[in-house]
């Protein structure tokens, strides 16, 4: 007897606690509360909802509107042999609400689009109202959901958009069948999964988030200079001195807000942070350029942040897994080297001129070419080599150049347009990675002046870097070779992964964003893009 009461007690607290947990998915359906192991045994349960190709076919001629998602949706069923997915012995599963919530918050994800028949959705979690559908309506209109929130999460626009205004990095793979599969054996991936999405993609939701909330508290006043003054120094006292000071601490670039008019030390330090960190010039001026970039409304960052997560939602998130790869980001005029994880080398860079756009692409460097011959292309030579050789008749000596082949070449040598090095990556743009005896213009903010190819600051170091674990190429024997006397070969034993982006706002690993100029003019025609298709 005692026995067999100590039995019914487990029972019962067993069964009231599965309740209370229940209870908790169905409040704040944001709260992942469940255990990862509660989803996996619902939907192993046997199901007598039927579904098969032809029920499928006739659903979506019912709600038509959802067609554009009939193939996938017939994928996930194919893979699980036509049993259902959303239903288990009780009912609904609990990660449907989970989904549900999720596809309620997009917005959270920059996101501006309702499913359609969201009012019949609506109607299977409203709990006061019986809903009007069949339990097989319901199965495939939970399906078409969650196709909806995969692809305007995990995907973004469709790709063939996505190459027809010119990006070509690495792109992922999405099978939606798989993702529902990690998805429902651990439902917190709904709120991070960085198997799926480029770990900055995280990071700016998390910036968007802020900078809604300025915009909501009104926080983001106008800053007004005086007529007269041209630029403020440190020492100078002014009313916008302090308007100034209250923006950077609205940004984060100063702790507190003194509400002092005194250009002090505290106030050089926040504008150092500000400049240096949307790569402006890294002094102490506070220009009328600096005012009017800091007048830029918020709505514009908020939409540049919505754009930029859209670019990482077309990103393969392998892409920074690999040991070692070269990062370019064309807005910011940076290059980045990793290594194992750590940032082994930062480097100035400058790019194509607007008529010239640098491409955006993944490649893998396969060489490096030091005192490399500079093969002027046909467009150069034909623009602006045969004019000035019209001029001067010894244009060619005197820029140490020659004819070769019926083509036009510069020697090597120090004031060979290449440097005494280019790294090769094979594309069909004909562009690559190269050192300049320029070094000068990398002190300009904007370095949007090449033919198509990316001049860098830094590049023996990469070379250096490169080769650090190749005993066939020792230090003395790269000064060697770039001593611009003859043209030295290294192929790679193994290849670099190089990728060329266009991020306008970036935010590092510290939580600062940055927000770069849009040299391209590239975030109004990719925000048209996105806004076009809200409503699909």
């Amino acid at each position: 007897m005692r026995n067999s009461v100590i039995s019914f007690v487990i029972i019962f607290f067993s069964i009231s606690l599965a309740n209370a947990n229940l209870i908790n998915n169905k409040k704040g359906s944001t709260k992942l509360t469940a255990t990862p192991s509660s989803y996996r045994e619902s939907t192993e349960e046997n199901s007598t909802i039927l579904i098969n190709s032809t029920i499928i076919s006739e659903f979506f001629k019912k709600y038509p509107d959802l067609k554009n998602y009939k193939s996938e949706v017939t994928a996930l069923y194919k893979k699980r042999n036509y049993k259902s997915i959303w239903y288990d012995h009780k009912g609904v599963i609990a990660f449907a609400d989970l989904l549900y919530s999720k596809a309620n918050q997009l917005k959270e994800d920059g996101i501006k689009s309702n499913l359609a028949y969201k009012d019949k959705i609506d109607g299977i979690f409203n709990k006061q109202n019986t809903p009007d559908l069949s339990p097989t309506d319901t199965e495939l209109l939970l399906s078409s959901l969650y196709i909806f929130y995969a692809k305007k999460v995990y995907q973004g626009i469709d790709t063939t958009k996505i190459r027809a205004i010119g990006w070509f990095l690495v792109q992922k793979n999405l099978p939606y069948e798989n993702l529902l599969d990690s998805l429902l054996i651990d439902p917190q991936l709904l709120n991070k999964n960085e198997k799926q999405l480029f770990g900055q993609y995280y990071k700016l939701r998390t910036a968007l988030k802020k900078y809604r909330q300025i915009e909501k508290n009104g926080d983001w006043n106008s800053i007004t200079a005086e007529i007269l003054t041209k630029e403020y120094q440190p020492g100078d006292s002014s009313k916008t001195i302090a308007q100034i000071r209250h923006r950077l601490a609205v940004t984060g670039d100063l702790k507190q807000d003194s509400k002092s008019n005194l250009y002090d030390k505290t106030l050089m330090s926040g504008v150092l942070n500000y400049k240096k960190r949307n790569s402006m010039k890294a002094d102490y001026a506070i220009t009328s350029m600096l005012i009017q970039r800091m007048n830029t409304p918020i709505e514009k960052y908020i939409k540049a942040i919505i754009v930029n997560m859209e670019r990482c939602r077309w990103i393969a998130p392998e892409m920074t897994k690999a040991d070692e790869y070269i990062f370019i980001n064309i807005p910011s005029f940076k290059l980045i080297y990793k290594r194992n994880g750590k940032k082994e080398l930062e480097s100035e860079v400058f790019v194509g001129e607007t008529m010239n756009e640098t491409a955006i692409i993944s490649s893998h460097v396969t060489q490096i070419v030091f005192s490399p011959y500079w093969n002027v292309p046909s467009s150069i030579i034909e623009t602006e080599l045969i004019p000035a050789i019209s001029r001067e008749k010894n244009y060619l000596e005197d820029h140490n150049m020659e004819w070769n082949n019926g083509k036009i070449r510069q020697k090597p040598g120090e004031k060979n347009a290449l440097g005494l090095v280019k790294f090769i990556f094979p594309n069909d743009s004909g562009i690559y990675l190269h050192d300049t005896p320029s070094k000068s213009l990398f002190e300009s903010e904007y370095r949007a002046y090449s033919h198509g190819c990316i001049n860098m600051n830094k590049a023996k170091e990469l070379a250096l870097l490169l080769l650090k674990d190749d005993p066939d190429w020792p230090i003395e024997r790269i000064n060697n070779a770039m001593n611009g006397e003859k043209e030295t070969v290294c192929t790679l034993k193994k290849k670099i992964p190089i990728h060329i982006g266009y991020f306008t706002t970036w935010v590092n690993d510290s939580g600062e964003i940055s927000f770069y100029n849009d040299v391209y003019e590239r975030d109004n025609r990719l925000a048209e893009l996105l806004f076009l298709n809200e409503s699909k």
